[in-house]
């Protein structure tokens, strides 16, 4: 049976980078609770362009929980809060008939506000560009995949490679710190064979240019690590700083 509860949605409405927002409210009758939280809002979308309003702008891809794009606040926690869930990966089955619920942007200096709910997060892409890669030939993948790799070694890197790039992390952080996820690109290559030889000059080169972008500091709250979606722990962001701290050993002694 489909059962339907009623929501009120108080929506942070930005036109543009450049001017103000403001919360505006839409009463949401009749939500079915079998929708997802995107779905809901693609009713809502619907409706307001059918009476000739601007819809809502979100950032949404695969709604499968694997792009990280559609990150957005609701009543003050990243992603909805359900663990281990995006917010495309939310369903109304979780809210109660008559609740309000308070949508806002990831709220950080280096994600601005780009319209409404979407904000720019090209800050994580300079992140990976400055170092989050290998660039050191390892040959075709037969000859890659014949390098014996530490099983727990392995293990770390795969669960550190899940990171997705959301911003959860950032958004939840009272210091807007971007460690978790800066920590989570510069373990799952550095644990790695192939990623050795350029390890700790990749190390340096994220972590600059992730102070660069306006991040703060991380404090050991530990808010980036329960928001995520994938759970990555915080033992990256231990793995960042001991890489970063020997090439830093390594730049004195050259």
């Amino acid at each position: 049976m489909d059962e339907t509860i009623g929501l009120v949605l108080e929506i942070w409405r930005q036109p543009s980078a450049d001017e103000p927002g403001r919360f505006v409210s839409y009463d949401m009758p009749n939500v079915s609770t079998h929708m997802s939280f995107l779905e809901m809002l693609d009713v809502l979308n619907n409706r307001l362009e059918a009476a000739g309003e601007e819809p809502i702008v979100f950032e949404h891809d695969c709604r499968e929980g694997i792009c990280g794009s559609c990150g957005f606040m609701v009543n003050g926690k990243a992603h909805g809060g359900t663990p281990r869930a995006t917010i495309c990966q939310v369903h109304m089955r979780e809210f109660k008939d008559g609740q309000k619920l308070t949508l806002e942007p990831f709220r950080a200096q280096a994600f601005p506000v780009v319209k409404d709910l979407m904000v720019d997060r090209k800050a994580f892409d300079r992140i990976y560009q400055a170092g989050g890669y290998i660039s050191i030939r390892t040959g075709a993948a037969p000859d890659a995949n014949s390098i014996a790799v530490n099983k727990e070694d392995a293990d770390r890197a795969f669960d550190a490679a899940g990171c997705i790039g959301c911003g959860a992390c950032v958004a939840a952080c009272p210091n807007a710190s971007a460690m978790l996820f800066t920590g989570a690109k510069i373990t799952h290559l550095g644990l790695l064979p192939q990623g050795q030889p350029e390890r700790y000059t990749r190390a340096e080169n994220m972590v600059t240019q992730m102070d660069s972008e306006g991040f703060g500091h991380c404090t050991n709250i530990g808010a980036c690590s329960n928001s995520c979606p994938k759970g990555i722990s915080l033992d990256v962001i231990a793995q960042m700083n001991r890489d970063y701290y020997m090439s830093q050993l390594k730049s004195r002694k050259t």
